[in-house]
């Protein structure tokens, strides 16, 4: 039977939901309170007796349907079961396109709770955060539900609305966003150029993410005039839930030389898993800053700590979120799967980061928008930020430079502005840029 490997996406992307078969024959083994037949014969009388004596018909289907999921939810919020469809969704998700709000979410203590909103998708686009709560959907409490239950109710057309009950830090009250349920299309790497620094934002590790790393850092070169005019390359992948395994290697191998990436340790001696680099780096050895933050689950963690343990990059930003579990994806007859935790993952130095979170080298918080009329009390006048001595009446003229050290100095200071306006738009973006550019600054000139 064929066994996927997955760092499974670090809760359940709204549009999944798990209901299957039970599959295989169990084998009598000894247990505490009794053999494993034994306890099957308690079942199998409350299974009955429901049957009989429920107050409403339920069908075995759904008895069974629920039993399962009940096994598999007790165990930890990443296995469960997946129906035919459910299997086929998650398998077009891992395409980079599916029909739903775009949220990344888990169950924590009862509550389901947002990892990451996806990039310029329906939730992304209507304020949604990572840290939210979600408690109620179209009005109706989701309080108690199993986290499959929970997507489901939140599943739906494209084109059809629904409302959702958020509860969040620092705010006092409980608030209703409206979001118009689309069909999500994910575009797993975006590039872009700040100065000569070049930003490569990972929003998923599905099945395009390595080719749109390069694909996205090659044009970004291009646009810069080739590798020598870059300074370096900032990782983002702040709120990336995770996704495919082998993507995370890959990413990670795209900038390591040499050494472990990451290693799965399951139950059995002997049973884990080592993934070593192979030569040749991306971007030979330029500086690269990676962007974290609590919204950053499993495979983006997975890059995270190997750059950070092989010192191949400064880690910035917050505590990311802490999934260090691998599930395994395993097909069942009926065209359903079954998705169990069967190892952890761990970093080349050898950490576990289950529950802990990869921290950051240096830890940078994303201010909160400052609104636009508090902002213009606080504003100077242009005119009085730029005076210098060339803005004075007769002053006179640098002698030391030539027209082209000017123009080469003029885009410079161009270049600089620019960063500078970012921080207003994207603090910790601009902090990485920052570093990139120290980094430059102080590095050995090439002979």
């Amino acid at each position: 039977m064929k066994k996927t490997l997955m760092a499974a996406l670090a809760g359940t992307v709204a549009g999944v939901i798990v209901t299957t078969q039970l599959a295989g024959p169990l084998i009598a083994q000894e247990a505490r309170g009794g053999s494993v037949y034994e306890q099957l014969d308690l079942f199998g009388d409350i299974f009955e007796r429901i049957r009989a004596q429920y107050v409403e018909e339920v069908s075995s289907e759904d008895l069974v349907t629920a039993a399962i999921n009940g096994m598999l939810t007790s165990l930890d919020p990443h296995s469960s079961y997946l129906s035919a469809k459910d299997f086929e969704d998650m398998q077009v998700q891992a395409k980079g396109e599916f029909g739903g709000l775009g949220i990344e979410v888990t169950q924590e203590e009862g509550f389901i709770k947002v990892i990451a909103p996806m990039d310029d998708t329906p939730a992304d686009k209507a304020g949604i955060l990572a840290g939210d709560f979600i408690t109620h959907v179209d009005g109706e409490s989701i309080l108690g539900l199993m986290l499959d239950e929970a997507v489901d109710k939140m599943r739906g057309p494209v084109g059809s609305e629904i409302i959702i009950t958020v509860v969040r830090e620092g705010v006092p009250e409980p608030f209703d966003v409206s979001i118009i349920r689309d069909t999500i299309k994910l575009t797993a790497v975006r590039g872009r150029t700040v100065g000569n620094t070049v930003v490569l934002r990972i929003t998923t590790f599905n099945d395009q993410t390595t080719s749109g790393l390069v694909e996205a850092l090659n044009k970004a070169v291009e646009e810069l005039g080739g590798k020598d005019n870059v300074d370096g390359v900032v990782l983002d992948m702040r709120n990336n839930p995770g996704g495919l395994l082998n993507e995370a290697i890959s990413v990670s191998d795209a900038f390591l030389e040499k050494g472990e990436i990451v290693s799965t340790r399951g139950r059995q001696a002997g049973s884990g898993e080592r993934y070593n680099a192979r030569p040749g780096d991306l971007t030979d050895g330029k500086p690269i800053v990676v962007l974290i933050n609590g919204g950053s689950a499993s495979a983006s963690e997975i890059v995270a700590g190997a750059l950070q343990d092989h010192r191949r990059a400064i880690v910035v930003g917050t505590k990311s979120f802490g999934k260090g579990s691998v599930q395994t994806l395993i097909p069942l007859r009926g065209d359903g799967a079954m998705r169990l935790t069967t190892s952890r993952y761990y970093t080349p130095s050898g950490r576990s980061i289950q529950a802990l979170g990869i921290s950051p080298d240096i830890v940078v918080q994303q201010p909160r928008p400052v609104p636009a009329d508090q902002a213009a009390e606080g504003q100077t006048s242009s005119a009085v930020r730029e005076r210098s001595e060339a803005n004075l009446r007769g002053a006179i003229t640098n002698d030391s430079m030539t027209d082209e050290e000017k123009r080469l100095y003029e885009e410079e200071l161009a270049r600089a502005e620019e960063s500078a306006k970012l921080r207003d738009e994207d603090y910790q973006l601009a902090y990485a840029v920052d570093i990139i550019k120290g980094l430059t600054a102080i590095a050995p000139q090439q002979p």
